[in-house]
């Protein structure tokens, strides 16, 4: 009887071991799928910042260029570097953003390209202007970083939809909450979005 008693508890010893093993294990490459597929989405996330940044720099040099055409209409200028200084003082740490920050960063760069808009518009107004050397560059560099912040959006979004689809499954949902892992907002587009720039003709 002894010996059956023992090893009925060394049988739910090793029992209780690989289940240990099993979670652990589990746990383990669950966490470590997490960490992997949050870095992508914070990868993503600087790349549209970066495509961002590379619009607000284009900015200085069309200033300077509309500058130099005085009867250019300032006012709209000065909306433009206005909504520039803006959208370049949100910060937001990828690590810990929400839906709030992201709206917040939307709303900034949608007022930039809002006034960039307007701008244009007015400049189809000025002949002189229009056919100026650096304003055609501007032009160029300015739908090629449109269309690039297009496509890191997309990339955004999907990298963005893959982790919180892996973080909300389960039983990942349970590992997902014990360890501190949050949904990514997504990055909304704005109205007309879908459509390729028309400001230059």
């Amino acid at each position: 009887m002894k010996n059956k008693g023992c090893l009925s508890a060394g049988t739910i010893g090793i029992a209780l071991l690989l289940i240990v093993g099993v979670i652990f294990f589990w746990g383990k490459n669950g966490y470590n799928n997490f960490v992997s597929k949050e870095q992508n989405v914070n990868s993503k996330w600087s790349n549209i910042e970066t495509v961002y940044q590379k619009r607000a720099n284009l900015i200085p040099n069309l200033e300077r260029t509309v500058k130099s055409y005085s009867k250019f209409e300032q006012e709209t200028l000065t909306k433009v570097v206005e909504a520039r200084s803006k959208a370049t003082s949100i910060n937001i740490d990828p690590t810990n953003m929400t839906e709030a920050d992201m709206a917040k960063f939307q709303a900034a760069q949608g007022e930039l390209s809002g006034a960039l808009s307007r701008l244009m518009a007015v400049v189809e107004s000025y002949p002189n202007l229009k056919a100026d050397q650096q304003y055609i560059n501007f032009q160029r560099e300015f739908t090629a970083i449109e269309n690039s912040i297009r496509t890191e959006t997309v990339y955004y979004n999907d990298a963005a939809k893959d982790y919180n689809t892996t973080i909300k499954t389960f039983p990942n949902n349970i590992l997902a909450n014990f360890t501190n892992f949050k949904e990514k907002p997504f990055f909304k587009a704005e109205a007309g979005a879908e459509k390729a720039p028309e400001v230059f003709k």
